[in-house]
């Protein structure tokens, strides 16, 4: 049986049918309360804290797409048979009560010394961990062997924040772990289904093709992995500076030969390409930050990586493959270009806040309120699909 196959087989409820169906849909919805959540906290000093939203936009709606997208995509991979039913469940489960830790733990003053949420929490990423180590070992996939690595190394940044956070203030170091960890990911699985999903698009039209991958994408890819280990263990640092400058450069020289200008009739391809070109700005601002701090604050390359990078990149993949895994045509619509404008009009507006002080506080607001619009359309739009049937299905 293939991995097509066994997602048909299936019986039991559509939404656990296939990884990316659960934690796609919840995880949006997550992101959509998760943003005005902290918001309202933020502007009339609720319990709600800045720590509980850096961890639950990186590691607890960024981890549920992750874990989302890996299901759906290892089976691919490594030949092997999906996680379907009981066991998605009980993995989707444990994402659901990692985040009801969090946000109890986040309410309540008197769980901060308890352990007990921690260990929720921990427990979701390292069995995914293991997870994709099982499939790619057992499947004799050393091509993603590295992606096994980043995934372990996400759950131990997780970890990380929770004994950081635990010894007072925001975990710096296990953020910027976790988000180098993200960002490297985009660089890896994005540089592949980019050019990969746009070749096929033009395969069909006779249009321009995306260049091949070859030595730029290896250096481009080493030089990206070098900036943002150097950025996440020293961050102040000129060589981390000069490196994320560089592969900053190299991703938009690796951009551009995938021809994203011919692709402009379809969004589903498209944004793909938007999404990594934010990638690209993310680097370039936060080296900037590091070679110029009085230029460029911090915030904006964080933002333009987090807000940017994971936001539009996350709904570019949670939209194409949602459809093609529930069997519907592969183009867009006017709810996905809707979510597309939104998202990326929601990171625009928090990178500029990060440059306009006089103007952070209006901007942040409209910025979320962006934010949960575009991640609300996505629910709205695709939360039919995703906890029906395939229509094609026998």
């Amino acid at each position: 049986m293939n991995t097509a196959a066994a997602i048909r087989a299936h019986r039991g409820p559509a939404v656990f049918s296939v990884g990316l169906r659960p934690f796609f849909l919840f995880s949006a919805l997550w992101a959509a309360i998760a943003a005005p959540l902290w918001l309202y906290a933020f502007l009339s000093g609720g319990p709600v804290g800045l720590s509980w939203h850096v961890h639950e936009m990186l590691f607890g709606y960024t981890g549920g797409i992750v874990v989302g997208f890996l299901l759906t995509a290892v089976p691919n991979w490594t030949g092997r048979l999906p996680v379907v039913g009981t066991p998605l469940a009980l993995l989707f489960g444990l994402w659901l009560a990692g985040r009801a830790a969090m946000l109890a733990m986040a309410l309540n003053a008197d769980l901060a010394s308890e352990v007990w949420p921690l260990i929720i929490d921990g427990l979701f990423l390292f069995a995914m961990a293991g997870v994709v180590w099982r499939e790619v070992l057992a499947g004799k996939n050393w091509r993603n062997v590295p992606v096994a690595v980043m995934v372990t190394l996400f759950a131990l940044a997780n970890a990380g924040f929770h004994l950081e956070a635990g010894a007072g203030g925001i975990a710096n170091l296990s953020t910027r772990l976790g988000l180098a960890v993200v960002a490297l990911l985009i660089a890896v699985i994005g540089g592949r289904v980019t050019p990969s999903f746009t070749r096929n698009w033009q395969t069909k039209r006779g249009g321009p093709m995306p260049a091949v991958s070859g030595r730029l994408d290896v250096v481009t890819l080493a030089v990206t992995a070098a900036g943002l280990v150097a950025w996440s263990v020293a961050p102040t640092h000129p060589a981390a500076g000069a490196l994320l400058l560089a592969s900053g450069g190299l991703n938009l020289v690796r951009l551009v030969r995938w021809r994203g200008d011919a692709t402009v009739a379809e969004p589903l391809v498209w944004i793909l390409h938007l999404g990594y070109l934010w990638l690209a700005a993310g680097l370039l601002f936060t080296g900037l930050s590091v070679a110029a701090p009085g230029l460029v604050p911090p915030s904006v390359g964080v933002h333009a990586l987090t807000a940017g990078a994971i936001g539009v990149m996350t709904l570019a993949i949670m939209t194409r493959a949602s459809r093609g895994h529930t069997g519907r045509p592969l183009a867009a619509g006017r709810i996905e270009v809707l979510i597309y404008v939104l998202i990326n009009a929601a990171a625009l507006t928090r990178v500029t806040g990060g440059l306009l002080p006089t103007l952070y506080q209006p901007l942040l607001m409209v910025s979320a309120g962006l934010w949960s619009a575009a991640f609300l359309g996505f629910v709205v739009g695709y939360g039919p699909m995703l906890l029906s049937h395939r229509p094609d299905r026998a």
